[in-house]
């Protein structure tokens, strides 16, 4: 299988007094704002930072999922956090903390699955930085 999805920013000025939008192929982003501000502080509008741990969560969760049924287990509920750190120009580490509720899995069985869904995940394997993985079984 082969496709490529799109997505497109504009900026204009500063880098510190400037503005952004971003938009996706699907629309989800439609000239959402981007600046200083939403991605070095708490202004409204996205990130990069953000939209990476967006996709990263996304991205492994949806690989974890499709591992579970290869090996005969259907998830009640999978949620994934991702941490992504910023460190002086640096995206330095991502820590995708899970917790997932599989009957009929042993926690070595959920453990060994998930951190194969987070070795294998294009996202992960297109990321120069530390992937952490923290399980937690309910």
């Amino acid at each position: 299988m082969k496709f490529t999805r799109k997505a497109t920013a504009n900026w204009k000025g500063t880098g510190m007094e400037g503005t952004g939008k971003i938009s996706t192929q699907s629309t989800v982003l439609n000239d959402t704002q981007l600046s200083f501000k939403t991605r070095f502080a708490d202004g409204v509008g996205t990130n990069p930072e953000e939209l990476l741990a967006a996709a990263h969560s996304g991205c492994f969760t949806m690989q974890l999922s499709f591992l579970l049924n290869e090996a005969g287990f259907t998830a009640d509920n999978l949620d994934t956090e991702a941490k992504v750190t910023f460190e002086d120009g640096t995206i330095t580490t991502i820590v995708l903390d899970l917790t997932g509720s599989v009957p009929g899995i042993t926690a070595q069985e959920f453990s060994e699955i998930a951190d194969k869904a987070k070795q294998i995940c294009p996202i992960s394997k297109a990321i120069n930085a530390a992937i952490s993985l923290n399980v937690t079984m309910v």
